[in-house]
């Protein structure tokens, strides 16, 4: 039986290979290795504590170890882990596909389960490219996407993927798609109008010229996460969906990284009560406890599938753990315990709260930009605060903020030289003050005493 770091240690370093990361770097440190959690903190095999800074890759609700959630698995467990729902259904994924028909934006009335974010747009893509077919718009077969843009990493998903580093590998498997600003107020030389004109500038000429093309647009609304937490300019994104409504184009929204409460409402869609047509979600949606994602669609496109058998208007997809009971019984109770515990209005205090603990960082001459909306937080670090200078990729200066993080006892990863913080939406005033703390004097360590691993 294997009990010691280094005999564990070895093993990972001989087998494991990790996700978005230079195994070559990885193997010649020492691995952190996670035993277990309790609440906002995670507990490495060493006995060292170290709060979750970004929720576990962004998905974490209410901390770890929860017993409501725990319990919700094991009674579930005891009926019946797993069942198909090729022709078949079970009890939770009936009522988790109910409930998330309550909360979503108006329209969203039919859910298609899958186990990731990345499954969830692949099946939201093909949805829209299907529903043109079945409507007889065959001439509509690209979709539109946005700079930088992140959407997951099947095929699919990469195609409408926009970030060179992650995508320009495999660009020669992948299906064209048509590209459009995202609204950076930071790094546009007009500010946030300049940029928010220029997406939608960009956007109505396009529409206008090719929208019989165009089988769907889509959007990370509010937030784009993975370029580096780019904020949109309020009312872009109901600028977005009217000129898709105006020119018969169907928006897809990537709530994945924005949903169940992120960003201070429930769905960033909220914010902007904007509907989409076909909208995922993943991530937050199971509290951070299993893989389950979901694509919603609104009656006019489930329609267009709704066919006599012979007329072949199936939607052909699916997945073997799709709508598992273990995973929707436990995003129910994390749904339940969302609205007993009043999780999403509890955020805008939060989200202050740690809006005036980083505001001290704003006079740092390395800090650019500290981009913010709810608990979702990117501080891009620059060379020169004035200019905008960026620092090279070489000097891995995010890299380095997060292992001095990591050393002070807080875990996150960079976006290049973005720091990400996205806590737990559970953590407590208390709790958000200690890790805003600690990146805050990480960052300073590495910009300013040129502290290094």
């Amino acid at each position: 039986m294997l009990t010691t770091y280094n005999q564990l240690a070895e093993l990972n370093k001989a087998h494991l290979w990790h996700p978005f990361t230079q195994m070559k770097d990885y193997c010649a440190a020492d691995p952190v290795i996670i035993e277990r959690g309790d609440g906002v903190r995670l507990f490495d095999t060493e006995g060292k504590a170290y709060y979750d800074g970004f929720s576990s890759v962004w998905l974490n609700v209410h901390g770890h170890c929860v017993p409501e959630l725990n319990q919700a698995i094991i009674r579930q467990l005891e009926l019946v882990a797993h069942s198909t729902l090729l022709g078949l259904s079970n009890i939770p994924a009936i009522k988790l596909a109910a409930k998330l028909s309550e909360i979503a934006p108006d329209g969203l009335r039919k859910v298609f389960f899958s186990d990731s974010g990345a499954t969830g747009v692949e099946i939201a893509l093909k949805m829209a490219y299907q529903y043109a077919r079945n409507k007889g718009m065959e001439s509509k077969r690209t979709f539109i996407t946005m700079k930088e843009a992140y959407h997951g990493d099947t095929i699919g998903a990469v195609s409408v993927g926009a970030i060179p580093l992650y995508h320009e590998v495999f660009r020669p498997l992948l299906f064209e798609a048509l590209t459009i600003p995202y609204p950076d107020s930071y790094r546009h030389p007009g500010g946030a109008s300049g940029a928010m004109s220029e997406t939608l500038e960009t956007l109505r000429l396009l529409l206008e010229a090719r929208a019989d093309e165009i089988a769907g647009l889509i959007v990370e609304p509010v937030v784009q996460g993975a370029s580096g937490i780019i904020v949109m300019p309020e009312g872009c994104l109901r600028e977005i969906a009217r000129l898709c409504r105006k020119h018969g184009v169907l928006l897809i929204a990537d709530e994945v990284a924005t949903g169940f409460g992120r960003t201070g409402a429930m769905f960033a869609c909220d914010l902007e009560d904007v509907a989409p047509d076909l909208m995922v979600v993943g991530k937050g949606l199971t509290g951070g406890y299993l893989p389950v994602a979901a694509t919603l669609a609104t009656d006019e496109v489930y329609e267009a599938f709704y066919a006599d058998y012979e007329e072949q208007k199936t939607f052909f997809h699916g997945h073997s753990y799709t709508g598992n009971p273990l995973g929707c019984a436990v995003a129910l109770e994390n749904l339940r315990l969302m609205e007993e515990r009043r999780v999403v209005e509890s955020i805008a205090a939060k989200a202050e709260f740690v809006a005036g603990k980083l505001s001290s960082l704003k006079t740092c001459p390395h800090v650019g930009d500290i981009r913010q909306q709810g608990l979702l937080i990117g501080i891009e670090l620059v060379r020169d605060r004035r200019t905008k200078e960026p620092y090279a990729w070489e000097e891995r200066v995010g890299v380095h903020v997060c292992s001095r993080a990591r050393e002070l006892g807080l875990l996150t990863r960079p976006l290049g030289n973005v720091i990400v913080f996205i806590p737990p939406l559970a953590s407590t005033r208390e709790e958000l003050g200690a890790m805003t703390d600690i990146i805050a004097a990480s960052i300073r360590d590495v910009t300013e005493q040129g502290w290094r691993p």
